[in-house]
């Protein structure tokens, strides 16, 4: 699987660059591993973020995924121009978080999203799927293990935040393995975790989507509060709150059912039912 390359400048290695968070993966055992993870999804399209110098995208090629790539690094590009002729057509030369991917895969076409993910812009590389989830039927990759615990985090545990349950609503998580520090260029500070999303069969929560995702955010803004205290404001004034358990748990103990709930509670307040 490793290329070599002759031309220096086209050919050569590329600098990972601090302001890109950049930390290329050198082990390609681990590379093949994670590109693994959509094994089961090879008759549907795969757009990686941001490629670096392709140590995941030439095993996806080799898989045999129909694969696009967006990278912003022109030094980047220009190494994969160089040697991934199979990708001619198919770099993108573009910031992922402002692509619209309903244009890239009209008509409602279902594709997935994997990459190695700069740990800078992680929680927005999700929320971006996350606006696509209709389209999104698997999302995977490697990104810091404290984030990628926390996308996986069940009701109950510390790691559990804003984008545990706003990601658990439409997609089953999965946190797969541990990389660690030692395996990249330059090594990262911290280690790191490769995660698995697979869209569920939910297709509607049953509440207003922009106010369930606001009492997860206000929630979470004070959650060592009891959500007596933390959601009072979201009720109209003057309204007493429920008489519900839930409004003596704090938000890290919540379910998606139970954060529906609560979203249904606040709406009939609000409706004056």
């Amino acid at each position: 699987m490793k290329r070599t390359n002759s031309k220096a400048g086209q050919g050569g290695d590329v600098r990972p660059k601090k302001a890109l968070g950049q930390h290329f993966l050198t082990d390609e055992s681990i590379a093949a591993r994670i590109a693994d993870t959509l094994a089961p999804y090879k008759g549907l399209p795969v757009m990686e973020v941001g490629p670096g110098m392709g140590v995941l995208t030439k095993y996806l090629i080799a898989a045999g995924h129909d694969v696009k790539v967006a990278e912003i690094d022109g030094e980047s590009i220009e190494y994969l121009r160089y040697n991934y002729p199979e990708l001619a057509g198919r770099i993108l030369d573009a910031d992922f978080l402002r692509l619209d991917l309903a244009q890239i895969y009209p008509d409602g076409q279902k594709f997935c999203v994997i990459g190695n993910y700069p740990y800078n812009i992680s929680s927005q590389i999700f929320f971006h799927v996350l606006d696509y989830r209709d389209q999104v039927t698997c999302c995977s990759g490697m990104l810091q293990r404290e984030v990628a615990e926390r996308f996986a985090a069940a009701p109950g545990t510390k790691a559990r935040g804003i984008l545990s349950v706003l990601l658990q609503a439409w997609y089953d998580v999965e946190y797969l393995f541990t990389v660690d520090e030692n395996v990249f260029n330059p090594p990262p500070k911290v280690k790191s975790g490769v995660i698995r999303m697979v869209r569920n069969s939910v297709t509607d929560l049953g509440c207003d989507d922009r106010l369930f995702k606001s009492v997860v955010k206000t929630a979470f803004g004070q959650r060592r509060k009891t959500l007596r205290n933390s959601l009072r404001g979201m009720f109209p004034a003057g309204v007493p709150l429920p008489d519900t358990p839930l409004m003596a748990m704090r938000p890290e103990q919540l379910s998606v059912a139970q954060f529906v709930e609560l979203t249904l509670m606040i709406s009939s307040a609000r409706e004056g039912k």
